[in-house]
């Protein structure tokens, strides 16, 4: 049986319906945030947590600490305008590290991973998805939480763009290093009932020692020293930066707002947080090959 293509002879006739290739990795990295924020905002009781623990606490400490006394006796400072950095670092690792370690480790449990590795989606555009997702979820939370502090404890904001800016690189910077950090600490739970009583002490530990609940020159020296190893003391300490005068730096144990030191470390912990990541992510259970 002969069958006439069209093609010269020996040559291969394309088919006529060929599949169309992937989108680019933009387009893919887009939708899947779109879609994993569209999954975070379903998690209701998730989302009011997120959102609120940052809000209570700043409320729960200015009430406790009494809202009209001054830190610094002449400074202007009250108690609430030194709380609310430690709060917006707090709500920056609550949105990406514990948010993203918990989650992940579920979705490893329960073969959401497993299911998703075998589609064409590139790994890059779903840890993109989820990188976005938390930078969504971290500029809304951090606005709802500013606003709150500006209109109901008279919290002054910056007015200035330089202070502005630093608020950004380091809302930013510290946002992709949680992420970073949490997706290769969802590696460490065995299950993905186990993740939320693995990872939540860490979290509850690191704000205790990080300056995030009380003036971090009045905790003892060793647990400076051991805060500072580690990515909320910085972002916390680049967050009061932003918003107490500069006058506050003598409260810091340098006795300045270290930007530089901020900045290297959280770039520190975001290459190793990319490096184990890679080398230990797991796209199936443990017992599951």
């Amino acid at each position: 049986m002969t069958t006439t293509t069209g093609a010269p002879d020996g040559a291969v006739a394309p088919r006529p319906h060929a599949a169309p290739g992937l989108p680019g990795l933009a387009r893919l990295a887009w939708s899947r945030t779109v879609f994993e924020v569209r999954g975070f905002f379903r998690e209701r009781d998730a989302v009011v947590f997120v959102f609120a623990y940052p809000i209570l606490m700043l409320a729960i400490f200015a009430t406790v600490f009494g809202s009209d006394e001054e830190l610094i006796p002449g400074s202007g400072v009250r108690f609430p305008q030194y709380f609310l950095p430690g709060m917006v670092a707090t709500g920056v690792m609550l949105s990406s590290f514990q948010n993203l370690a918990i989650s992940i480790a579920a979705e490893r449990d329960d073969g959401t991973l497993k299911r998703l590795r075998a589609t064409p989606l590139p790994a890059t555009a779903y840890f993109l998805g989820k990188t976005g997702q938390v930078l969504f979820s971290t500029a809304v939370q951090t606005a709802l939480l500013l606003a709150v502090a500006a209109v109901v404890f008279d919290v002054p904001l910056p007015i200035d763009a330089g202070r502005w800016w630093t608020f950004a690189w380091v809302l930013v910077l510290g946002t992709a290093t949680g992420a970073v950090c949490g997706v290769a600490f969802s590696s460490v739970p065995r299950s993905g009932r186990s993740a939320s009583p693995v990872v939540i002490p860490v979290v509850l530990v690191l704000q205790f020692v990080s300056g995030v609940f009380f003036r971090f020159d009045e905790l003892p020296t060793w647990m400076q020293q051991v805060a500072s190893v580690f990515p909320l003391k910085w972002v916390a300490q680049g967050m009061r930066s932003v918003f107490l005068p500069d006058e506050a730096a003598v409260l810091e144990p340098s006795g300045t707002w270290q930007h530089g030191a901020t900045a290297a470390v959280l770039l520190a912990w975001l290459v190793v947080g990319l490096v184990v990541g890679v080398r230990t992510f797991r796209w199936r259970r443990r017992d599951d090959g």
